[in-house]
């Protein structure tokens, strides 16, 4: 950091601590000697009734997602940014290498109208897109479900089948192993095919490594954080053209030597520079 940077540094630490001590002053004019700060009450993990989410050491739940009550998650699952997974009324499980996307709801059912049990059973390797409903269904190991797709009570997802995005699926339907199905309400529409097949599970693998690189960036300190926002900052890479009407020429080190702080364990190892194109 330059001279300017340090001055630019302290005068934004002063104005901060200004702003505390003005903070202070207005509580003791009103009586009060403490200060209120109003913190969310969002919980990641959170118990219902006498039940309490099992989950794998090895998971992803994203800061803000929601994981209630009955909820048990395999090894090597992600629950992504804004799902909620909602076990109350009955149980959810969900397997190993599943991914559950984006502002997903996954939900069960008491009964239904024939009084059958509808807990959530969600299998191994599934990808689950993002916006999806899933309610008191089965979807078996290796299935599919589409982006905005819905899923209502006593649906079968069998293994190897595809819902399409933007499906709903009627009650008690069953779809196929090998099949695509899709519209409103969702029915036949083709056969996968073998590529299509291979797919789901190349899905479920490049979600298991996307997870592993959220999770760590996730359990970053702030201190991490600003270092090598900082670093990437001071090297970012710009354009030609923009530089040149700068009249800037930059000297890239193509290794640099992070601080003993910003790796895991404390220890110092030379990685590839952070660059930013624009």
């Amino acid at each position: 950091m330059g001279t300017l940077g340090r001055a630019i540094y302290t005068v934004g630490n002063w104005i901060r601590g200004t702003g505390q001590a003005l903070d202070r002053v207005g509580s003791l004019l009103q009586g009060s000697h403490h200060i209120e700060e109003h913190l969310s009450r969002h919980r990641t993990l959170m118990n219902v009734f006498d039940k309490s989410p099992l989950v794998d050491k090895d998971v992803f739940v994203a800061p803000s997602a929601s994981v209630i009550g009955d909820v048990q998650i395999g090894k090597g699952s992600s629950i992504w940014y804004g799902c909620v997974l909602r076990g109350d009324v009955n149980n959810i499980s969900v397997g190993s290498g599943t991914n559950i996307q984006d502002n997903t709801l996954v939900h069960v059912a008491k009964t239904n109208l024939s009084g059958k049990v509808l807990p959530t059973l969600i299998g191994d390797n599934v990808t689950v897109g993002h916006s999806a409903v899933i309610h008191g269904c089965t979807v078996e190991d290796e299935a599919f479900v589409g982006m905005g797709a819905t899923l209502l009570d006593g649906v079968v997802v069998e293994k190897h089948a595809m819902v399409a995005a933007g499906a709903l699926v009627r009650q008690n339907t069953r779809i196929p192993s090998g099949e695509v199905w899709g519209g409103n309400p969702a029915k036949f529409m083709r056969k996968l095919t073998d590529e299509e097949i291979e797919y789901i599970s190349q899905s479920a693998k490049n979600y298991i490594n996307l997870a592993q690189i959220h999770a760590t960036e996730n359990s970053k300190s702030f201190e991490e954080i600003e270092v090598e926002s900082a670093l990437r900052k001071k090297y970012a890479h710009k354009d030609e053209d923009y530089d040149s009407m700068l009249g800037i020429t930059r000297e890239i080190p193509p290794v640099l030597i992070l601080p003993d702080n910003v790796l895991p364990g404390g220890k110092a190892a030379a990685t590839k520079v952070p660059t930013t194109q624009y």
